[in-house]
C-alpha cells in the first residue's frame, strides 16, 4: 500500500492517474449508456431458473412466441351493454386484428353473464423489448377502444397492462435515482465539509465510478449473459454513490489529519492512503464478497444482483483510492476553504462530541452495552409483524394503477381468474396420458372445468389452459396451483408441469424463502472469516457480527411497524429480508472495519481501552457522515412508485442510521471498553497490558498527535 500510495501521489504521476481515468471515462461512457437497453425485464429474468413455472415458460415458447404479452380489454356499461355497444366492440376487434404486433387471433368479444361487460383478449408480440414497449402499445389499444366507446368504460389489464404499469413506474429510473442520489450526497457533503468546493471531488469521482461500472456490467451482460434488470440497475446507482462516497469521506478525513502534521501535501496523502487504505480495501472487499454470495440464490433476479453490485463496489473502490487522491493533491489545500488545515493545527477530534461521548460511556461501559442491547432486542420484536409473503398486484404499487383497476373490474363481471390462466403442459407422446392430465386438471377444485381448453400439441408437448375460480394472486389461487400440481404429477408417463401467473408468484415466494435460509448464514460466515483475518482475532469478529445481526433485527422490526401503521402497506416483498440483510450486514461491516482498524492501530500503542476512546473520537464524525450519505442515497429509492423499492429504501436507510449512531458509536465502544484486550484474543495484542476500565475515564481525552 505504501508503494502504491507513493506512486499515486507522486508530484508528476498524479497527472498520469487523472489522465488515465479521463481516457477510461471517454471510452466507457458510450457503453454505459447502453446498459438500459441491455436490461432484461421479462418474467424469466426474475424467476428461479429451475422452478416448474419457469420450465413451463420455456415449453410454452413452442406454442406461442416467448415475447407474446396478452392484453385484456374490458368494456363496461353498468346499465347493460346494448347491441350498439357490442357492435362497437366487434369493430374494435376487427381493428385490433390488423395490428402489426398481433400474435395469433383476437379473442372476443366475450359478454359477461350479467350483461354489463364484454372482454377482448389481444395477444401482442412486442419483441424482446416488449416490457419497454408495453406502455405505448397499451396506450394505443386504450385510445382505439375509447374512440368508439360512446359512454362505455374501458379498461386494459392482463399481462400487457401490468407490464405497461411496471415500465411506466420504472421509467426514468436511471436519471431519477442518479439525480436524487447525487443531490443527497452533495447536500450532506456540503454540511460535512462546509466548503463550497471540496464536495465536488468526491461527487465527480462517484460519477466516474458509476459510469465505468455501468460500462463493465453492460459488457458482462452482453458477453456472459449476466442478468441485469431495472431492480439491479437502480440499486447499482445508489450503491455506487453511497458506498463510494463513504470511502471518500474516510480518505478525506485521514488526509485532513495528516495535513495538520505534514507540510508537503503529497506526503500527507501518501500517509493517509497508507493508514486508511487497508481499512477501505477491506471494507470494499467485504461488501463485494458479501454481494457475490447472492450468486447462490435460486431467484435469477437476486443472483444477477450479486455480480452487478460487486462490480459497482470494486470500481468505486478503485476510483476512490486512485482518482480521488490524485485530484486532492492536484488541487492542494485551498480546496478545503474556508476550513483549510494547516501544519500544527489542533486536532478537533481531541475535544469533540465523540471524545466526550466516549468518556461518558467509559464510566459504566457494561451497563451501556447491556441496556443498548436490550433496547435493540425490544425494537426487533416488531419483526413479528412483518408479512414478507409477497405482494399482490394491487399491493405492489403506490397509488392507483390502471391495470389493477381493470383487473378488479374484470373480476366483478367474469370468473376471478380471467386473464391469468393456469397453464399445464405434458409429454405429448402418450395420448392416453395427455387425456388423463386434461381430466385431472379439469376436475381439480378451484379450476373452472368449463374453461379448460383441449390439449394442443407441438414440439413434443401438449398444452392446455384453465381459469381459476379465485383471484390469481390470492392464497386460494396458490392452493389451487398446488392441487393441480399434485393431480397432474400423479398421472404416469405424463411428465406434466404447471405454470401461469399464479404458479410463477408461488414459485417466487418459495424460492425467496429458500434463498433467505441459505444465503444469510453464508454471508454471516463470510463476514466472520474476513473480520477474523483483518483483525487477527476471534473474539472481536464474533462480537461484531453479533452486533450487526442485532442491528439488522431491530431495523427490520421497526420497519415492519412503520410499513403497517405509518405507510399503510399491506405486506412486503418476499425478497425484502434478504436484501435488507445483505445491505445492512455488508455495509454495516464497513463501519465496523472503519472503527475497529483504527482502534486496533491505537491499541498497539496505548492499549485497547484507551485505543477504543481514541478510535471513536477519530472516526465518529466520519462514520456518522458516511452513514448519513448511505442512508440518504438508499432513501431515494422511495422516489419510485414501487412498494418493494420503498420498503428496501426505508429499511436500509433506517438500519444504516441505527448502525452508525447507536451500534457503532455506543454499543461497540462500550463492548471494547468492557471486554478490553480480550477483544483481540488469541493474537499477541490480546496479551498486551491494559488499564483497568475504572481508570479509563480518568485519562486525558483525545487522540494524541503522531510523530
Amino acid at each position: 500500500m505504501s508503494r502504491i500510495a507513493g506512486w499515486i501521489t507522486h508530484r508528476y504521476a498524479k497527472w498520469v492517474v487523472i489522465a488515465f481515468w479521463a481516457v477510461v471515462l471517454a471510452l466507457t461512457a458510450p457503453l454505459a449508456g447502453k446498459l438500459t437497453g441491455a436490461q432484461d425485464n421479462d418474467a424469466k429474468s426474475w424467476l428461479p431458473a429451475d422452478a416448474e413455472s419457469t420450465q413451463v415458460l420455456d415449453v410454452a415458447s413452442s406454442f406461442t412466441s416467448p415475447n407474446t404479452i396478452p392484453a385484456v380489454l374490458v368494456y363496461v356499461r353498468e346499465s347493460g351493454l346494448t347491441p350498439e355497444d357490442l357492435a362497437a366492440v366487434s369493430q374494435d376487434v376487427a381493428t385490433f386484428g390488423e395490428l402489426d404486433t398481433l400474435d395469433g387471433d383476437v379473442v372476443g368479444p366475450i359478454p359477461s353473464e350479467d350483461g354489463q361487460a364484454a372482454q377482448v383478449v389481444v395477444p401482442l408480440d412486442l419483441g424482446s423489448e416488449g416490457w419497454n414497449l408495453a406502455a405505448d402499445a397499451v396506450a394505443d389499444l386504450r385510445a382505439t377502444a375509447e374512440d368508439g366507446a360512446n359512454g362505455m368504460e374501458v379498461y386494459v389489464t392482463g399481462p400487457a397492462g401490468s407490464a405497461a404499469d411496471s415500465s411506466e413506474a420504472f421509467e426514468g429510473i436511471d436519471s431519477t435515482l442518479l439525480y436524487a442520489a447525487a443531490g443527497v450526497v452533495i447536500v450532506i457533503l456540503l454540511l460535512t465539509y462546509r466548503s463550497p468546493t471540496l464536495w465536488l471531488l468526491p461527487v465527480v469521482s462517484a460519477g466516474v465510478a458509476l459510469t465505468v461500472s455501468q460500462a463493465v456490467i453492460y459488457v458482462l451482460a452482453d458477453t456472459t449473459g449476466l442478468t441485469v434488470n431495472a431492480q439491479s440497475a437502480g440499486i447499482l446507482t445508489v450503491l455506487v454513490f453511497g458506498a463510494g462516497t463513504d470511502y471518500a469521506l474516510l480518505l478525506v478525513a485521514r488526509y485532513r489529519e495528516e495535513l495538520r502534521r505534514h507540510e508537503d501535501r503529497h506526503e500527507a496523502m501518501a500517509l493517509a492512503l497508507h493508514r486508511a487504505g487497508p481499512a477501505i480495501v477491506a471494507s470494499g472487499a467485504t461488501v463485494a464478497i458479501g454481494m457475490l454470495c447472492l450468486l447462490f440464490a435460486q431467484m435469477s433476479s437476486t443472483a444477477g444482483l450479486g455480480p452487478v453490485a460487486a462490480v459497482g463496489i470494486v470500481v468505486a473502490l478503485l476510483v476512490m483510492l486512485t482518482l480521488l487522491p490524485a485530484l486532492l493533491v492536484a488541487t492542494g489545500r485551498w480546496v478545503f476553504w474556508p476550513r483549510v488545515p494547516h501544519l500544527g493545527d489542533d486536532e478537533p477530534t481531541e475535544h469533540g462530541v465523540w471524545a466526550r461521548l466516549g468518556t461518558r460511556i467509559s464510566h459504566r461501559p457494561r451497563r451501556v452495552w447491556v441496556v443498548t442491547s436490550i433496547v435493540l432486542a425490544v425494537l426487533g420484536l416488531g419483526i413479528t409483524q412483518l408479512d414478507a409473503n409477497g405482494l399482490s398486484s394491487a399491493e405492489s404499487f403506490r397509488g392507483e394503477q390502471p391495470s389493477i383497476v381493470g383487473e378488479q373490474v374484470l373480476s366483478e363481471h367474469f370468473p376471478a381468474g380471467s386473464g391469468s390462466p393456469v397453464v399445464v403442459v405434458a409429454d405429448a407422446s402418450s395420448p392416453t396420458a395427455v387425456a388423463a392430465v386434461h381430466d385431472a386438471f379439469a376436475s381439480t377444485e378451484g379450476i373452472d372445468a368449463s374453461t379448460v381448453t383441449e390439449p394442443v400439441s407441438a414440439g413434443g408437448y401438449a398444452y392446455m389452459e384453465g381459469t381459476l375460480t379465485s383471484e390469481p394472486d390470492s392464497r386460494a389461487a396458490y392452493d389451487t396451483v398446488d392441487r393441480v400440481r399434485d393431480a397432474v404429477h400423479a398421472v404416469p408417463d405424463a411428465d406434466a408441469m404447471v405454470g401461469g401467473a399464479s404458479a410463477i408468484t408461488l414459485d417466487v415466494q418459495r424460492a425467496s424463502s429458500a434463498d433467505n435460509q441459505l444465503i444469510i448464514p453464508i454471508i454471516l460466515l463470510t463476514v466472520l472469516v474476513i473480520l477474523a483475518l483483518l483483525l487477527r482475532a476471534i473474539t472481536a469478529p464474533l462480537i461484531l457480527v453479533a452486533t450487526v445481526v442485532l442491528s439488522f433485527t431491530a431495523a427490520l422490526g421497526v420497519s415492519a411497524l412503520v410499513f403497517t401503521y405509518v405507510f399503510g402497506f399491506e405486506g412486503a416483498d418476499t425478497s425484502l429480508p434478504l436484501f435488507v440483510f445483505v445491505f445492512l450486514v455488508a455495509l454495516g461491516i464497513d463501519y465496523n472495519i472503519f472503527l475497529m482498524t483504527r482502534v486496533r492501530e491505537e491499541s498497539l500503542r496505548v492499549g485497547t481501552r484507551r485505543g477504543a476512546l481514541i478510535g471513536l473520537a477519530a472516526t465518529g464524525a466520519v462514520i456518522t457522515s458516511a452513514g448519513l450519505v448511505l442512508a440518504g442515497t438508499f432513501a431515494v429509492l422511495g422516489t419510485l412508485p414501487v412498494v418493494a423499492f420503498a420498503e428496501i429504501g426505508f429499511a436500509v436507510a433506517f438500519g444504516v442510521l441505527l448502525d452508525t449512531l447507536v451500534v457503532r458509536s455506543v454499543l461497540v465502544t462500550a463492548l471494547n471498553l468492557d471486554v478490553g484486550r480480550h477483544m483481540w484474543w488469541p493474537s499477541a495484542l490480546g496479551r498486551k497490558e491494559d488499564v483497568p476500565v475504572e481508570e479509563v475515564s480518568a485519562l486525558p481525552s483525545g487522540a494524541p498527535v503522531r510523530e
